[in-house]
């Protein structure tokens, strides 16, 4: 039996799991045999540069902090070898990295993940991994909102034109 040190490292790492879990938007667990330290650290940093935090953990340390949480449906995913990215900001961020990574690595496999507090499973995890990144989405909100404003003006540019009214750079040069 484990000594009481023992058990008390191993709760603060349940704790700490379970309030990462709390304050994530979403998370996703992956099967990482079989990538190289190569691949690993260029994946490591790329999930660190976009604000998500990914582990390695031990699948019964994860699956108290699962169940603390609530996401007990989660708990069929825990085998083999296990690794958490979650994020607190950008929900679609972990699926998307971790899709990318699946994609070139054949053993690197997706197991599942949570959004919101619902369980995603990996269809799911792959259909969020296909939605743009937020400053994307926001370009895109941003130039449909433009679009209307930008063919006004230059409708009432041709119509001023057309009414023999100067165009605004020849008023602004005389």
């Amino acid at each position: 039996m484990p000594n009481a040190k023992v058990l008390s490292e191993k709760k603060a790492v349940v704790d700490a799991l379970t309030e990462r879990l709390k304050g994530s938007a979403a998370g996703v667990l992956v099967n990482y045999s079989g990538i190289s330290v190569a691949d690993d650290t260029a994946l490591r940093r790329k999930l660190r540069e976009a604000g998500v935090e990914y582990t390695v953990v031990k699948n019964t340390l994860l699956r108290f902090a699962i169940n603390n949480v609530g996401y007990e449906a989660l708990d069929g995913k825990l085998s083999g070898t296990t690794s958490i990215a979650t994020s607190a900001e950008d929900p679609v961020a972990p699926a998307r990295i971790l899709k990318e990574y699946a994609d070139k690595l054949p053993k690197f496999e997706l197991k599942g993940g949570f959004m919101d507090g619902e369980i995603m499973s990996v269809e799911e995890v792959e259909a969020l991994a296909s939605i743009p990144a937020i400053p994307v989405l926001r370009a895109q909100v941003l130039g449909t909102m433009l679009a209307p404003i930008t063919s006004l003006a230059v409708v009432l540019k041709a119509i001023a034109e057309k009414n023999g009214a100067p165009a605004a750079e020849e008023a602004a040069a005389e």
